[in-house]
């Protein structure tokens, strides 16, 4: 499954950047408040590599001896990277992600030994105890934790604040041990700086990191938690993955790497930790101590408002002699989020295929924060298909619940090019008969559209050809130029003519 070596370091991936031309030093001073995301979105939205700034300016003037490293992910083909493959081989890893979800018995021995590859993908995820690794190289404990000497970025200016953007927050339920690695919620959450050893984490509450906040709140007890700064690209992209539920996304990580992660105990708190990771903040959630976070830019293109999330202490902050600080941030499409979308719609769509055996693309328009729209093309055979296309995939994973538009088009009709979508639209719909409109539905509650947080209407569009009972009318015949004919006219072409620019 894996094409390109390993990568069990960030600073691994980082070298395998520059081999290949994909990493800028920026020598030149920059601030972290406003001006180093300005720098970011340009290069991104260039399709430029990613930059290491060497001297970040911190907002009280100083320079910070932490280089921030953004754009990791600013291109499909880094998320590929990130995640073993090129982005041909993003099929066949999209096929391994669906065979975790609905695993079938091999079919005969030669089945079986086919599937060996998966096998040790799946027993790469065992991990390994150490004792020490290079994220404990420095420790700092007591009045040595000083958040606000870390280059953390002010994004946007109408941010409340510094914000980590690219922290795996480690959590584990109640009951559990701490060698528990396999029941650990790896997720990446917003945390608000808001003092020398204080944060606010923000997660809501469909999420896993809540979830298991809720198990130890019950019981009136704070929370153990880690916040892993600058990890293994494996382990980000896993954390941002939608897996089974029954996957550990830092075990699963192992699987991506093809080697089994090596983790540490942490020093102030019950949880294991990445060996191999840039920095750890360990600290303690509180089960009832709430402060307002944010405003803060979100990947809607709006600040969302101030709201009040769970606090956490800060016990200790361990990291290599000569950290990395990773960073990005999220606006309106694009930004890192949304080409990861991208990747990710490709990963998944073996996943849907599975469950959904008539679909055979799907794509989630970027410029639509990713998931909340999406083109369908399937293989129409009989009325009503279209709908029941829509009320499954609306079923299927937690991401489509927040889909607000779906658009369902032929297989003769490419759902990634805008010209064929509207096509379709104008000659395949009519509004009164193939537009279905759901109320009261679940969505994300960034959504300022939604009448109520968290709940809104949902719209299917059947842009495909009416058949059976759908019509009382026949319906027109697709115009297409004769294969022979398009053969000819090629052929007179390449004598006659030269191709522009040539």
């Amino acid at each position: 499954m894996r094409e390109l070596p390993p990568f069990p370091s960030l600073r691994g991936f980082l070298d395998w950047c520059g081999e290949n031309g994909q990493l800028k030093p920026v020598p030149d001073a920059v601030p972290v408040r406003h001006r180093m995301t300005a720098v970011h979105r340009a290069v991104l939205e260039a399709g430029g590599p990613v930059l290491r700034f060497d001297n970040p300016v911190l907002d009280d003037g100083s320079r910070s001896t932490v280089p921030v490293v953004v754009n990791l992910f600013g291109t499909p083909e880094r998320v590929a990277a990130g995640l073993g493959v090129t982005l041909d081989g993003l099929d066949d890893l999209g096929a391994f992600l669906a065979a975790l979800r609905a695993p079938t018995p091999p079919d005969g021995m030669r089945d079986a030994l086919s599937r060996w590859p998966m096998l040790k993908a799946a027993l790469a995820t065992r991990p390994k105890i150490a004792r020490s690794g290079p994220v404990q190289d420095v420790v700092l404990e007591g009045d040595q934790i000083d958040l606000t000497r870390l280059p953390v970025q002010t994004h946007w200016p109408g941010d409340g604040g510094p914000l980590i953007t690219w922290a795996v927050v480690l959590t584990r339920p109640h009951g559990t041990e701490a060698d528990a690695v396999g029941r650990y919620n790896a997720g990446i959450y917003r945390v608000q700086v808001i003092g020398r050893d204080r944060v606010i984490m923000r997660w809501l509450a469909h999420r896993g990191g809540a979830a298991h906040h809720r198990s130890w709140q019950a019981r009136g007890e704070r929370m153990p938690v880690a916040l892993v700064l600058g990890a293994d690209p494996a382990t980000l992209l896993s954390a941002a993955l939608p897996l089974p539920e029954a996957v550990s996304e830092l075990t699963f990580a192992g699987a991506l790497n093809d080697t089994r992660p090596r983790l540490v105990p942490g020093k102030t708190v019950p949880m294991m930790v990445p060996a191999e990771a840039e920095m750890v903040l360990e600290g303690w959630v509180s089960p009832d101590e709430t402060a307002p976070e944010g405003p803060f830019g979100d990947h809607t293109g709006y600040y969302n408002p101030a709201e009040p999330f769970p606090v956490m202490d800060i016990t200790a902050i361990t990291h290599r002699r000569d950290p990395i600080y990773l960073s990005t941030y999220t606006g309106r499409p694009p930004d890192e989020p949304a080409i990861i979308g991208e990747v990710f719609n490709r990963l998944v769509l073996p996943t849907i295929t599975g469950q959904i055996p008539e679909i055979r693309s799907v794509w989630l328009p970027p410029a639509a924060c990713s998931y909340r729209m999406a083109v369908i093309s399937i293989d129409k055979r009989y009325p009503g298909q279209a709908q029941r296309v829509m009320m499954a995939l609306w079923g299927m994973l937690p991401q489509f619940s927040y889909t607000k538009i779906i658009v369902v088009v032929d297989d003769d009709i490419d759902p990634s090019n805008w010209d064929d979508i509207a096509w379709a639209l104008a000659t395949r719909m009519d509004p009164a008969r193939d537009v279905t409109i759901l109320e009261n539905t679940p969505m994300d509650y960034l959504d300022f559209a939604s009448p109520r947080p968290g709940l809104a209407g949902k719209m299917g569009i059947d842009a495909t050809t009416k058949i059976g009972s759908e019509t009382s009318r026949d319906w027109g015949t697709v115009m297409q130029t004769d294969p022979k004919d398009a053969e000819f006219a090629a052929a007179l072409i390449a004598r006659h003519f030269k191709a522009p620019g040539a």
